[in-house]
């Protein structure tokens, strides 16, 4: 899904480096930007996108993506909770709308912020195709990618700072063409493997809690080759995209299905 990022002023300069650990990956991260300035952002953003955009309201549909939404909520909580992190999820602020849009997409912003467009719906399917996505979704979130790709942005601008200063007393010509490398480089060798190694996280995070919810995990694959069909194979090769190709993704949700059975399992929720 194409991600949405908050526009957030950020003083470059100053900075206190900060790490945070990931209760649902074990990870230390970077947290350069805190929730008390992400979150008040992205819900102020939300409400502006809603006011903006068509909203659908008393359908099967749109009740569907609320259903949907909040069992994986409730699964994300049952995880933290049976976990230790109690009231880890206490500043979100849950919100599942259903937009029209002929856009295949969804996303869920910091703080719970979730928007399904009518144009995926086709692709989903049902509900449990439904789950796929909103477990992938509401997993970035939790998994705070958009703090960590903020904080990263804010490390690039430092970089792209210390590269201007290293070639500042040559020509303008070598000046713009280093400057121009340290972008392509930046592109290819951090910020589209940071992007893919996201979608990743989330497509395993996301498959846990959709199991953990009720819904089987083994129709992520059906639903992921319905999403390669509709591209019709006009993607750009992998390395440089954002996102794994649909043959990655594919292979490795079958590989991670097994454990997000098990995981279930530890909620008493068990699949034929």
């Amino acid at each position: 899904m194409k991600r949405r990022y908050l526009l957030i002023p950020i003083a470059i300069f100053g900075i206190v480096y900060s790490c945070a650990t990931n209760p649902f990956t074990g990870k230390s991260t970077l947290a350069l930007v805190p929730d008390s300035q992400i979150l008040p952002s992205a819900f102020q953003q939300y409400s502006t996108f809603l006011k903006e955009n068509k909203v659908v309201t008393g359908t099967a549909d749109a009740q569907r993506v609320v259903t949907v939404g909040t069992k994986i909520k409730n699964a994300a909580e049952k995880y933290l909770n049976a976990n230790g992190y109690k009231g880890y999820l206490k500043d979100y602020q849950w919100e599942y709308k259903l937009v029209e849009s002929k856009e295949v997409n969804a996303w869920c912003m910091p703080g719970g912020k979730i928007v399904f467009y009518t144009g995926i719906l086709p692709i989903t399917k049902d509900e449990t195709g439904m789950a796929v996505v909103m477990g992938h979704e509401v997993a970035h979130a939790l998994l705070n990618h958009g703090q960590q790709r903020m904080s990263a942005d804010v490390l690039q601008q430092l970089g792209s700072v210390g590269v201007g200063a290293a070639v500042g007393n040559q020509s303008e010509s070598i000046q713009k063409i280093a400057m121009q490398a340290y972008g392509v480089g930046t592109q290819y060798g951090v910020t589209l493997p940071f992007s893919r190694s996201h979608e990743s996280e989330a497509d395993k995070v996301g498959l846990t809690l959709m199991a953990i919810a009720g819904y089987n995990p083994e129709q992520s694959v059906a639903f992921w080759e319905r999403m390669a069909a509709n591209s019709g194979g006009n993607a750009p090769p992998e390395f440089m995209s954002t996102h794994p190709s649909n043959t990655t993704r594919i292979a490795n949700l079958k590989a991670l299905i097994p454990q997000a059975k098990a995981e279930a399992a530890k909620y008493g929720v068990t699949f034929k």
